[in-house]
């Protein structure tokens, strides 16, 4: 096969969308909508691919900043399609091959589709494949026209067509495969005498037509691959498309989901087989689980890196955490941001942690705040406990070495170090460094005034 390479244009603003942001930069199942046809050119086997930006070209470059693969184009006035096209063309100098024409606001096509264009356009030989779709209510779309063989010689753009050809229900995707040397001649040639006063990139189709070169038409079965994305509406509609496929690959693969139609699994999430997900579960941030794990509905997990056999219980919320095997999480526990739980450990119910180390076997099992501390192995921690670790200025870290036992209600006034096998006495307020073996109480003694109330009056 040819060489290939990729055009993706993506300078449009995308006013329907109602939006302060740039429409392809919308989030859609955990990536920006113009993520997935890079992907798809990407998985295609396209060497060079150029993306043209216009509105807010810096976000869209800058997200895409750590990628060497990708070159980009500025069209700074949008004057149609192919004048974007004509933009890409310094980046594609010297380039000889095929080359994929797609739309960053249309991210559900798949790469084996793509696949299947570019071998259809081989094989026919042709100059230009168009890959179209056919629509009960084909309304805004551009129309296929073919002569009695069967050859595409021209699109006509909905505001431009007849009567007779808005009746045509086969579509223009807006998806191409062209030979390089033409496509690039022929986008400087391009004229904007039509409805829209734009360079119609869908001239070329006559153009080609014209000059007797073959224009092929390469239908697929599924439309909703080709759905562009101009509103919120249609934005939610893909996601539930999306969605649907992406939970449908994980339990292909070995994942039960006990209600597929309420879980919602970004792209990019990895978990392992036999691990079961319950219904209300949202994974996102390219999480990875590992195998034999349950989430119990209601857990939110986000950007975080679990183990194998963790169970994380109902409404749990884990936030940018690492998670080691065998850990019990919840419910309604809260992992925050730098959370490194090691093998067996046990957070219980209504505990929150925030940059925390737990070594392994320790537990804090319900009602506790722990947030920059460091925990050693085999700790338990008592109910109500609390790490005070802000003096208003400043954060201040709390360290519990091996084998400590905290009594319920402590509160430790960072900076301050517990040393091993250390005890520590319910109700304490730990203000200084505990040695080891210790046993700390830092508490006042108890007072019992005996018929105290009788002298208060029973007012």
């Amino acid at each position: 096969m040819k060489s290939i390479a990729a055009i993706i244009l993506a300078a449009g603003k995308g006013t329907r969308m109602k939006s302060k942001l740039v429409k392809v930069m919308h989030p859609l199942a955990g990536a920006p909508l113009i993520e997935y046809p890079l992907t798809a050119a990407h998985e295609a086997n396209a060497s060079r691919i150029v993306v043209v930006i216009g509105h807010q070209a810096d976000a869209v470059r800058d997200y895409f900043s750590d990628r060497e693969d990708i070159a980009f184009a500025l069209q700074e006035e949008q004057h149609g399609t192919g004048h974007a096209v004509a933009c890409a063309a310094p980046q594609l100098r010297g380039f000889h091959g095929s080359v994929l024409i797609l739309c960053g606001d249309v991210p559900l096509t798949r790469a084996a589709t793509l696949r299947d264009l570019l071998q259809h356009h081989e094989d026919r030989q042709a100059t230009v494949t168009v890959l179209t779709a056919s629509l009960d209510n084909p309304f805004g779309y551009g129309r296929i026209i073919k002569n009695s063989t069967g050859e595409v010689t021209a699109i006509v753009e909905e505001k431009d067509a007849t009567p007779e050809q808005c009746a045509i229900r086969e579509i223009n995707s807006g998806i191409y495969c062209v030979e390089a040397g033409f496509l690039f001649d022929a986008v400087s040639r391009l004229g904007s005498n039509n409805a829209q006063g734009e360079q119609y990139l869908t001239d070329i189709i006559r153009m080609a037509a014209d000059r007797g070169l073959s224009c092929a038409a390469h239908p697929i079965s599924d439309p909703l691959e080709v759905m562009g994305i101009n509103d919120r509406v249609q934005l939610a509609q893909a996601e539930a498309v999306l969605r649907k496929r992406i939970n449908e690959s994980h339990m292909l693969n070995g994942v039960t989901l006990r209600d597929p139609a309420t879980t919602y699994l970004d792209r990019g999430t990895l978990i392992g087989r036999d691990t079961v997900v319950g219904p209300g579960v949202h994974i996102s941030g390219r999480s990875e689980i590992g195998e034999e794990c349950s989430i119990e509905p209601g857990a939110i997990i986000r950007g975080c890196r679990i183990g194998n056999r963790v169970v994380v219980k109902a409404g749990s919320v884990l936030e940018g955490s690492i998670v080691h095997d065998a850990v019990a999480i919840g419910p309604m526990a809260h992992l925050r941001p730098g959370t490194e739980l090691l093998e067996e450990v046990k957070i219980g119910n209504f505990v929150e942690t925030k940059k925390v180390t737990m070594g392994k076997g320790s537990k804090a099992s319900h009602l506790t705040y722990l947030g920059d501390a460091s925990i050693g192995s085999d700790v338990n921690i008592g109910c109500g406990t609390i790490t005070c670790n802000y003096d208003g200025v400043s954060k201040h870290r709390t360290v519990i070495e091996d084998g400590v036992f905290v009594g319920s209600d402590v509160q430790f006034v960072a900076p301050v170090t517990i040393g091993h096998n250390s005890v520590i006495a319910a109700g304490s307020t730990v203000t200084k460094d505990v040695p080891p073996d210790s046993l700390a109480i830092a508490r006042s003694h108890q007072v019992n005034k005996e018929g105290w109330k009788k002298t208060r009056g029973s007012g």
